[in-house]
């Protein structure tokens, strides 16, 4: 018996419905910014798609570029712009910056009520405490492809694989709000494979091809894989894997998400639903 593979697209399109029938409740179209500094191939692809997404819903996108040798006092300007602007309801920095950014103190500069990336100290503090925040949006997507199949997820063993700021503490609060019991793991942890076979609920998100094997994961296990590297073929150009073994897993675990077409859209439908919500507050703020 093989796993149920989780369509990304699918389980995005419900969190996609759902934003279109909140638009007509706003003053207007919801607008979102994102700043992309440098040309990076794959950043440009995330963009776009961000953009697109967008403005098929009805919003209004924009793309602020800067080149690749842009000042840090620069982009903090443009930022500032942004958080001043009447007609701009959230920003987005497309990471990674390059080297000779700052990013914590990039975060720092947007507005916390149009950090639609939920990655602002402001945020993350307000997620930790349990309180209403704008949520990291690849967990929060990880969290739905969860709840799709475990809506309960009180007393269940989640393991977490990765301990950014990004996917891996946001993903870990997260579960802790639903009653999970969580584990974290890092590059540092011992006997990583062990504690993975405990897990009700696997997440990895480190980037790193091929990492949980099969034997890594407990029979039934719901897998979500965060990670996307791109990998080259013997016989030219590249593809794009995951954290886990797919092929592996698939045999193993009870569901699993593929890499591409897994969480990668449910991170874009959550980036509209957090662009909604941060437009719905900032309109009652109006009011």
């Amino acid at each position: 018996m093989t796993a149920n593979i989780l369509d990304g697209h699918l389980h995005a399109q419900i969190v996609i419905d759902k934003v279109a029938s909140e638009l007509d409740r706003l003053p207007r179209a919801p607008g979102l910014a994102v700043v992309l500094v440098g040309c990076d191939p794959a950043s440009q692809i995330y963009v776009q798609s961000k953009v697109r997404m967008a403005e098929r819903l009805g919003l209004r996108g924009e793309v602020v570029r800067l080149p690749d040798d842009a000042g840090e006092a620069d982009l903090l300007a443009r930022i500032e712009a942004l958080n001043a602007r009447n007609d701009i309801d959230g920003i987005l920095i497309q990471l990674p910056l390059p080297a000779h950014i700052d990013a914590l103190r990039v975060m720092a500069a947007v507005d916390p009520a149009k950090d639609v990336d939920g990655l602002h100290a402001l945020n993350a503090g307000r997620l930790f405490h349990g309180d209403d925040a704008l949520v990291p949006c690849t967990p929060l997507g990880c969290l739905r492809l969860i709840k799709s199949i475990r809506p309960d997820l009180t007393g269940a063993h989640a393991v977490v694989i990765g301990s950014s700021n990004i996917v891996g503490k946001p993903m870990a609060a997260l579960l802790l709000q639903e009653q999970a019991t969580v584990t974290q793991t890092h590059i540092h942890t011992r006997g990583i494979s062990a504690i993975c076979r405990q897990a009700d609920i696997l997440v990895s998100a480190v980037g790193k091809a091929g990492l949980v094997r099969g034997d890594w994961i407990k029979p039934q296990a719901i897998v979500i894989d965060v990670g996307t590297t791109r990998v080259e073929k013997p016989d030219g150009g590249y593809m794009v894997c995951g954290d886990v073994s797919f092929d592996e897993a698939l045999l193993v675990a009870g569901a699993i998400t593929p890499v591409p077409r897994g969480v990668g859209p449910m991170t874009i439908a959550c980036l509209m639903e957090n662009t909604v919500k941060a437009a719905k507050a900032r309109a009652a703020r109006l009011q």
